[in-house]
């Protein structure tokens, strides 16, 4: 039912990002931050990094909004993908590749609706702690070049931001567009995501099943949902960074401002080569694969299912 499928997509959600989610944050940092001044040399130094300036918390910047929205993004995501496959399939026979592809597309173009304004918002949480960093560092060359003459420079004090500032702010200036800004790059990463992961997802699951018409193992899900993700994660990666950068609104020193989808590609191609497109993509893998494999197996469990029937018994 469709309650189950909202319920269990949720359930999902939360599981996977609270476990991957600092490395979500390393992704970002990697990703925003453009030649000149980098802080970050891998994932592991951000990591460390994050955890001496801002503490063991400071890698889960952002995440409450995640946790917030990835229900019903998540929801939004397998649901819709379940009801495009069930109305193209004819009679109940299997699914052509074509047809798997086109009820991907229909399942990541109505997230969306959800994952834009969710990601515009993490994003800012996430990397305010790399431009704080890169200002403090900046001030501390700046007074170690001074001459004794002059005054020392003034030290940089982090305003932390909530996300409830933010929007309050965008809806001020911009109104509901500006919760998403970035939505052609947005639908640019996660349709082909999606066109990618669910029919690749859905062939190798097939593989562990014994029964044609049964479920696969648990551990053939999750296993399933790890390679497709990760798969698909690399795959459009790419535009993840386009995204990240078009969505940014504040940028460390030197670094660069875009007006579009084309203008980014052109500025990251020009000033940081071909390679800069790769930024986070192996920090992309490690938190997809997880996110998925965890979501296809609360999915497919079925723990909503198992609530909603408990429901009546315990009324009873």
């Amino acid at each position: 039912s469709l309650p189950a499928k909202l319920i269990n997509g949720g359930i999902a959600g939360l599981i996977g990002v609270t476990c991957v989610f600092p490395i979500d944050l390393a992704k970002t940092r990697l990703q925003n931050q453009q030649n000149g001044q980098r802080m970050y040399t891998s994932m592991s130094d951000c990591l460390i990094k994050t955890i001496r300036s801002e503490g063991y918390f400071g890698m889960y910047r952002g995440a409450a909004v995640n946790l917030t929205l990835v229900t019903p993004e998540k929801a939004i995501k397998l649901a819709a993908n379940d009801f495009f496959r069930h109305h193209l399939s004819k009679d109940g026979k299997k699914l052509t590749l074509l047809r798997e592809m086109l009820a991907g597309c229909g399942a990541g173009t109505c997230q969306v609706i959800v994952t834009t304004p969710m990601e515009m918002l993490k994003i800012q949480l996430q990397d305010a702690g790399r431009i704080a960093a890169q200002k403090k560092l900046m001030a501390a060359q700046a007074q170690i070049s001074s001459s004794p003459t002059v005054g020392a420079a003034e030290p940089v004090v982090e305003r932390r931001t909530t996300a409830t500032q933010i929007t309050r702010e965008l809806l001020r200036s911009k109104g509901i567009a500006g919760l998403y800004k970035g939505l052609g790059a947005t639908l640019l990463r996660d349709v082909p995501f999606s066109i990618v992961y669910f029919p690749l997802f859905a062939n190798l699951n097939k593989l562990g099943q014994k029964d044609p018409n049964g479920k696969a193992p648990f551990y053939v899900s999750f296993l399933s949902g790890c390679v497709a993700g990760s798969t698909a994660a690399v795959a459009v990666n790419p535009c993840d960074v386009i995204k990240t950068r078009l969505q940014s609104l504040q940028r460390g020193v030197n670094e660069d401002t875009y007006s579009g989808i084309l203008d980014c590609t052109k500025k990251i191609w020009q000033k940081e080569g071909p390679m800069a497109f790769l930024k986070g993509a192996y920090c992309r893998a490690l938190v997809i694969a997880p996110l998925f494999g965890i979501a296809q197996v609360v999915y497919f469990i079925g723990i909503a299912e198992f609530l909603l029937d408990m429901l009546p018994k315990h009324r009873a």
